[in-house]
């Protein structure tokens, strides 16, 4: 079974967290059906809802949809929050269920035979550190190895995408200085900085700092699905020029070209983003960046376990087998080794 590394998932922040090592009803993710699916790996974000969204259920996506950008969230509630989804995954590495990445040869121990799969902390919109960066050596300390300065509203780095069907990216303004300041941060200390979610001219900024390869770590290609949230072909060949990658999602809202939020889609359109990519910038820069918990995924590939069935339509679609094991894993090696050296 070929390894795979996924670029962002969000089970850390579901109701039933607790029931992780094992297995739950529902979702996308935990510990058996990673086993079962080959998932050695991935990105574990901890992610603070706006006001008002913890548990809305509201209609999503399809053609002319478009949506405000999220309300704001207070620093001292992200940072409570997402400490304690931290020390969630800290306590699952206590137990033994998985081995939290501090450095590349972690990525590479989840491999061996009887190693517990690795998770990268990661930080889906900076409101957990002050503007001063005071914290931010002090999360680095705690784990945190992947940070995406926004989620789709605004903070005082940036200025997050929001959700329209179709639209450009092009949404709003760039970094602040304070964004400026956190992106430099990051690249010191070696904490990659991922590009989903923030808008273009905010991507455009961190280009221009050079900080290391540039990463979307759960996005699509607009040329396929013109989502708001996904890559136009010139961002994607910075991506390429920089030696980043992008994780393709799986979220069918943004993978449609009708952008419906319908799990029955198959998985030829995924396929249809990553051959997109890896036709604009190589195969290289394609990975798979699922957002299991965090959205509707097509039913065809389920849950975690069912990772196989998508690389085996990535086989059909005319991936070869050192491209597969590429995508699967050793692209988001290649560039997580880049940021944290």
């Amino acid at each position: 079974m070929i390894a795979v590394f996924d670029g962002h998932n969000d089970a850390l922040t579901r109701a039933d967290h607790e029931r992780f090592a094992g297995g739950r009803d529902g979702g996308h993710l935990d510990l058996p059906r990673m086993r079962a699916g080959g998932m050695r790996g991935g990105i574990f974000a901890l992610f603070t809802p706006s006001p008002g969204d913890e548990d809305e259920e509201k209609p999503f996506g399809g053609a002319g949809f478009s949506e405000p950008l999220a309300e704001p969230v207070a620093h001292e509630v992200a940072a409570a929050d997402a400490m304690a989804a931290a020390g969630r995954l800290l306590a699952l590495e206590r137990a033994g269920a998985l081995s939290v990445a501090r450095r590349i040869e972690d990525v590479d121990a989840a491999l061996a035979e009887g190693a517990p799969p690795v998770a990268v902390l990661h930080l889906e919109g900076a409101e957990a550190i002050d503007p001063d960066l005071e914290s931010l050596p002090a999360w680095y300390a705690l784990g945190l190895r992947s940070l995406g300065p926004v989620w789709s509203r605004a903070n005082a780095f940036a200025t997050g995408v929001r959700f329209a069907m179709p639209s450009s990216p092009d949404l709003g303004p760039g970094l602040s200085d304070a964004g400026v300041a956190l992106v430099r941060a990051c690249a010191e200390l070696g904490i990659l900085v991922d590009l989903s979610h923030l808008n273009e001219k905010g991507f455009w900024d961190v280009a221009r700092l050079e900080p290391g390869p540039l990463v979307a770590s759960h996005s699509g290609a607009h040329a396929v699905a013109a989502a708001s949230r996904n890559l136009t072909d010139a961002q994607l060949d910075a991506i390429g020029a920089s030696g980043g990658l992008v994780g393709i999602v799986y979220a069918t809202a943004f993978v449609r070209p009708d952008f419906a939020d319908d799990a029955d889609t198959p998985l030829s359109v995924i396929v249809d983003h990553a051959r997109h990519v890896a036709e604009r910038i190589g195969p290289e820069h394609v990975a798979l960046g699922s957002d299991f918990d965090g959205a509707v995924i097509p039913a065809a590939l389920g849950d975690a376990a069912g990772l196989p069935r998508l690389l085996d339509a990535l086989r059909a679609a005319g991936f070869t087998a050192p491209e597969l094991e590429a995508i699967a894993w050793h692209n988001w090696r290649r560039v997580l080794d880049a940021w944290w050296r």
